[in-house]
Formats: C-alpha cells, sequence, structure tokens
C-alpha cells in the first residue's frame, strides 16, 4: 500500500456518454480507474454523490485521501477561470453549474478530518484537458503551438499558442467544434442550437450520419445496409471499410475532407506546428487521415507555406483526457 506521502492526483473526463476517474501519479502512470454513466444522473447532486462513491475506493487504493494532492477535471464547456459548467450542449445539465465548488465541498464532507485547505479541485474545457495531457505525456512534447482536436461524442479543441492553453477572457474559447463549415452535405442541426458545425460532420454520431445519407442517396451495394442503423458505428463503418466497401470508405472520405478543410480555416487563428487527432473515430485513421491533408492543401490561405503535421495522439490507448486534467 501506498504511503500518505505519496503524491497523486484525481484526473476526471467527463464525457457525454462516460465520466472516467483516475488515479494518476506525477508521471502519468494511471494507478486506477472507474467509470459511471452521465446520462444516467439528470441531477447534479445525484451525479455528484454518484462520483463520491466511484471515487472512494480508488482513493483508497491510493493510500487514503491524505495521498492525494488535488483533483482536476475536463468536461465540456468547463470553465477554468471560474469552476463552473456553462450550459454544456451533451450534458444533462443546463445553465450554469459550480461544479469544483460541489466536488470540494463534498468530498470535505466525506473526508472531514482531512484538511483541505492545500487540496484544490481546478475545472478545465475537457479538450483542453486533452491538450495538457498530450503536451506533458504525448505526441505534443516539446511543442509550444499545437491544436489538438478530440473526436468523440462531439468535436472538442485544444489550442496551444507560445506554450500557452489559450482560454480567453472568459475562459470559453476554443470551441472549434462549433466552428460552421461548408460541406457537400446537407446542414444538421447541432445539440447547441445552430446549424452546420464541424461537430455535427466529425463527430462519432456525425460520421454515421453521413454514412446514412450516403446510402440513402443512391441504391449502391453496401456491408452497412445489413446493419440496423441502432447499431450502425464508426468501427462497424471501419469494419466495412476495410473489406474495400465504397459506401464506408466514401464516409471516411467526407469526413477527412470537412476536418482537413476546417484545420486550413484554424491554421489562420494560430498557425500551429501540428494537429493532433484524439479519439474512437481517429482509429480509421488510416481512411480519414489522406483526406485531411489533401483538404488542408487544397483549402489553406497560400501564405501558410510551411505544412503542419498531422498526427494521431501517442495517448490514444490511454486516457489522455484524465492524464490532462490531473496535471491541472
Amino acid at each position: 500500500m501506498n504511503t500518505p506521502t505519496s503524491q497523486f492526483t484525481i484526473g476526471v473526463d467527463l464525457g457525454g456518454t462516460n465520466t472516467v476517474f483516475g488515479i494518476v501519479d506525477k508521471d502519468g502512470n494511471i494507478l486506477c480507474e472507474d467509470s459511471i454513466k452521465t446520462q444516467s444522473y439528470p441531477y447534479i447532486a445525484d451525479f455528484i454523490d454518484a462520483s463520491i462513491e466511484c471515487l472512494k475506493p480508488l482513493i483508497a487504493q491510493a493510500g487514503g485521501i491524505e495521498a492525494i494532492s488535488g483533483m482536476g477535471i475536463g468536461a465540456p464547456n468547463g470553465n477554468l477561470n471560474t469552476g463552473c459548467l456553462i450550459a454544456p450542449p451533451n450534458l444533462p445539465w443546463k445553465g450554469s453549474t459550480p461544479l469544483a465548488q460541489l466536488f470540494a465541498e463534498r468530498l470535505a464532507t466525506t473526508y472531514p478530518t482531512f484538511n483541505h485547505s492545500a487540496f484544490h479541485v481546478r475545472l478545465t474545457n475537457d479538450a483542453n484537458a486533452a491538450a495538457m495531457g498530450e503536451m506533458k505525456f504525448g505526441a505534443a512534447r516539446g511543442m509550444k503551438d499545437f491544436v489538438l482536436i478530440t473526436l468523440g461524442t462531439g468535436v472538442g479543441s485544444g489550442i496551444v499558442a507560445n506554450g500557452q492553453m489559450v482560454v480567453g477572457h472568459d475562459g470559453l474559447a476554443g470551441e472549434l467544434g462549433h466552428i460552421r463549415v461548408l460541406t457537400p452535405l446537407p446542414p444538421r442541426l447541432c445539440s447547441c442550437g445552430r446549424q452546420g458545425c464541424l461537430e455535427t460532420y466529425c463527430s462519432a454520431r456525425g460520421i454515421v450520419q453521413t454514412a446514412v445519407d450516403l446510402l440513402a442517396s443512391t441504391s449502391q451495394q453496401s456491408l452497412l445496409r445489413n446493419i440496423p442503423g441502432a447499431e450502425l458505428s464508426t468501427y462497424e463503418i471501419y469494419k466495412a471499410a476495410r473489406q474495400d466497401d465504397e459506401i464506408a470508405l466514401r464516409t471516411f472520405a467526407v469526413t477527412g475532407e470537412i476536418l482537413g478543410s476546417a484545420c486550413a480555416d484554424f491554421t489562420t487563428v494560430s498557425s500551429p506546428e501540428a494537429f493532433i487527432f484524439f479519439g474512437g473515430p481517429m482509429k480509421a485513421h488510416e481512411f480519414i487521415m489522406p483526406s485531411i491533408v489533401k483538404s488542408y492543401k487544397e483549402n489553406v490561405l497560400n501564405i501558410y507555406t510551411d505544412m503542419p503535421q498531422f498526427l494521431i495522439s501517442e495517448l490514444m490507448d490511454k486516457n489522455v483526457a484524465v492524464l490532462g486534467a490531473a496535471s491541472l
């Protein structure tokens, strides 16, 4: 068992589907982790209670609360400046939620004998947390200018410029997933209430919808037609693409075209050394990445002659958002 002098941090990846908790050491090793279903808790108080119950055995494995130096949370629309969730579109809680404060108070009542004056709970955007993890432990080590794009339930981004995370005056900068994009597909309604956001095309759900749209536009044979709609996923599309299914291949090509064009626009803002991609859909990177690069070259402003690197996260097999949140 670890002694109380050991220093670990709690890292939390609060996602639209799952919330993952990990105990992380200073070298980026996750000692233990567990998760709960985010959408199972429509009331924030119930979510906090379930989170603490999930954390208790993890904290015990680390040697007790005395071994934990703090807690970092990465969440959609998490505000680093205020510790609040601000109207997250993919989460069940609306308005402004003081999440960092709620966790700090609940931990204090759960462990009343622990001195909490030196124990800090910090919150940031989930993609910013992932970018911090990539910069400290992954593909962005040594970089001062890069953009991390996360593809999952939504599309997130973390922008690092001159070695600093870009958060803006209100703590909410960097929502590239809600930049509206031009595509060959019909406009789609986003969970944020607007139409045509990048997220509606390049999230896992957006990619599946592209496959559905392409299937509806043609009578061409496809392995995807044998999959019930509720079971269609990016993984099923990936399996079909590996069998040279034309609709599956076109789905990923269109996704790459949209992402590459968006990256060309993002370059005008921060001129990054690299774009780094993370998330389940990027397991199909061999089908998506060539289209990203091709589309980027076709759409980027000609003054940006230095081609950025297009990289896959080195932490795909780890929870980069947990690691990044812990680094807070």
